[in-house]
């Protein structure tokens, strides 16, 4: 898969993006009440009113369904749209996404997507992320959840991939400190992920060792520092690099086994992968020994003495260390989610095969709930 978006990254890029405009008339920008409200997008807001015609949709939820996703099809005049703008998190990013599908005069409705009718073309469209994790921008995939089904469904094309992304650093400043975390953690499962995966490949693993070498160096800082807008857009980079990966690989055990957290217990993305990504890592590590001591040898402080087993064994650890260290959760029992749950969640894990097929190991029924069952402390004593 070719990625051919053009990126534009710095600090104030937003100021002067009147040169992509030029030939547009009716502009669709996709966001979110909080961030319609931040200084840098009002300023964008209105450099848009001046030159164009103007629609805003900032309805979109943290979980986006397929219900949304209609409602603003039905209540917006979408046909006459030229280009659309996401301005948001990996929600916001996935919904502009499929409008700049629907936008289309004769694209497949809401419904055929889902049920997994490919569309050919789209609106012209412009990426802008507020957070840095899902790497939305540089992925072929929006992710809707299915609530009569519990789940989530991921719709992929190429075809979504945008025109033009902008990284600027200053949009991700006013991020919470448990949001910058919990998004930079996705942005590592994306990448070690990717790298092991059985569809890794030498393009999936430089976009890979590239954002992780740059998401270890600079995670911790921007959570605990958030005006660093070097450190901000770093991570802006290592999750690019992260969704780049994604376009040419996939992910595999953590995202398999959060999307049931997610569709069912409503716990953010972030949050369920943070969860996960130690217990899952711990499990993947002997079918790939070798990467992980690669990606060990990228952390700051790490020990070139150590042989390839005892580095892969030392990564797992960091990994469970680097999430108590940003506070993240590190068990369900934290979330109130006891282990009466785990027959559905082991069930629901296994039937998201499109991840499942590309962990690097056989994965059975017991080794789902196995992993399951260390996220609940108490049964482990």
């Amino acid at each position: 898969m070719t990625i051919n978006s053009t990126v534009i990254s710095g600090y104030q890029t937003l100021n002067d993006i009147g040169y992509l405009l030029q030939n547009h008339q009716h502009v669709l920008l996709v966001t979110d009440k909080n961030i319609a409200g931040i200084a840098a997008v009002q300023q964008l807001i209105g450099q848009l009113r001046s030159t164009t015609t103007l629609s805003i949709v900032d309805t979109v939820p943290p979980e986006p369904s397929q219900h949304d996703v209609a409602a603003v099809v039905t209540s917006l005049q979408v046909q006459n749209v030229d280009l659309v703008i996401g301005v948001g998190g990996g929600s916001v990013l996935d919904v502009a996404k499929l409008l700049s599908v629907l936008c289309c005069t004769g694209a497949p409705s809401l419904d055929a997507l889902l049920a997994g009718e490919k569309p050919q073309r789209r609106t012209a469209s412009l990426l802008i992320p507020t957070t840095a994790g899902t790497g939305s921008e540089a992925t072929p995939n929006a992710i809707l959840a299915i609530p009569e089904k519990e789940t989530k469904v991921g719709i992929i094309s190429p075809v979504m991939l945008p025109d033009y992304v902008i990284l600027a650093p200053e949009l991700t400043t006013s991020m919470p400190a448990h949001i910058a975390s919990s998004t930079g953690i996705d942005a590592l499962c994306h990448l070690i992920e990717c790298f092991t995966a059985t569809v890794s490949n030498p393009v999936s693993d430089n976009y890979a060792l590239i954002g992780l070498k740059k998401l270890f160096t600079s995670l911790e800082t921007a959570v605990a520092d958030p005006k660093n807008l070097a450190a901000r857009l770093d991570m802006l980079w290592a999750s690019y690099y992260g969704g780049a990966a994604i376009a040419h690989a996939g992910t595999h055990l953590v995202h398999a086994m959060s999307y049931p957290l997610g569709g069912k217990y409503h716990i953010p993305h972030g949050v369920a992968n943070a969860i996960l990504l130690a217990p899952c890592m711990r499990f993947v590590r002997p079918a790939a020994v070798g990467k992980f001591a690669q990606v060990y040898d990228l952390l700051p402080d790490a020990d070139a003495s150590l042989s390839e087993e005892e580095k892969s064994v030392a990564l797992v650890d960091y990994f469970a260390a680097l999430v108590k260290r940003l506070k993240l959760p590190a068990s369900l029992d934290e979330l109130g989610i006891n282990a009466d749950h785990l027959p559905y969640l082991v069930e629901a894990a296994l039937d998201v095969q499109r991840l499942m097929k590309n962990v690097p190991a056989p994965v059975s029924a017991n080794d789902v709930r196995k992993v399951y069952l260390t996220l609940f402390p108490a049964l482990n004593h």
